[in-house]
């Protein structure tokens, strides 16, 4: 039998207020400007980029991941205002948190050693943040969708109190399991 190779991120997924002002925001790109590919996945900011884990061992992967995110101790992030990658990327900024860096780093050497995946740029170069609009985003207008975004706001915070590891299913990416901080008990939806 072959083995049946599946996409997978771990990212901090908001949820309520958060999660939906962000999702209200990438529809309004979508209405105005017909940029449609963040609403590809729910509002995140990525731990670990997309990586390919055997869907028979998934079991496997939660287990590990469990048991390192049972060590971690919640935090709080702000976000505020809109930034920008060139001009490929448009986002919601969060704010420098000691915390989120620590857990990236030290989640990014779990996922080299433990998980054996490779180490990428985005591993050491990190930059939080929530995508809004990017890779259908056209350099011609993109003048325009900045103006846009730019008058609009969003300032938030929140506890993170738990890590979502996510699948992509025809197409989309799905929260598959979440693993909470600060020693309670992992919950797999």
């Amino acid at each position: 039998m072959a083995k049946s190779i599946g996409k997978y991120f771990i990212a901090i997924v908001p949820e309520g207020e958060i999660q939906q002002n962000a999702t209200e925001l990438k529809l309004k790109l979508k209405e105005n400007f017909n940029l449609k590919y963040a609403l590809k996945s729910p509002a995140h900011i990525t731990l670990k980029m997309p990586f390919n884990w055997n869907e028979a061992k998934e079991d496997r992967l939660n287990g590990l991941l469990k048991s390192f995110f049972d060590k971690v101790k919640a935090f709080d992030l702000k976000y505020s205002g809109f930034d920008r990658f060139g001009r490929r990327v448009i986002f919601i900024k969060t704010k420098e948190e000691p915390a989120l860096f620590s857990l990236q780093l030290m989640l990014s050497k779990f996922c080299k050693t433990d998980l054996k995946l490779v180490e990428e740029l985005s591993d050491r170069a990190y930059h939080p943040h929530m995508t809004l609009a990017f890779k259908d985003l056209k350099a011609t207008q993109f003048d325009t969708y900045w103006d846009f975004i730019k008058k609009q706001k969003f300032d938030a915070k929140q506890e993170v109190k738990d890590i979502a590891l996510l699948k992509r299913l025809e197409g989309r990416w799905v929260v598959l399991s979440k693993f909470h901080l600060n020693g309670t008990d992992s919950s797999t939806t």
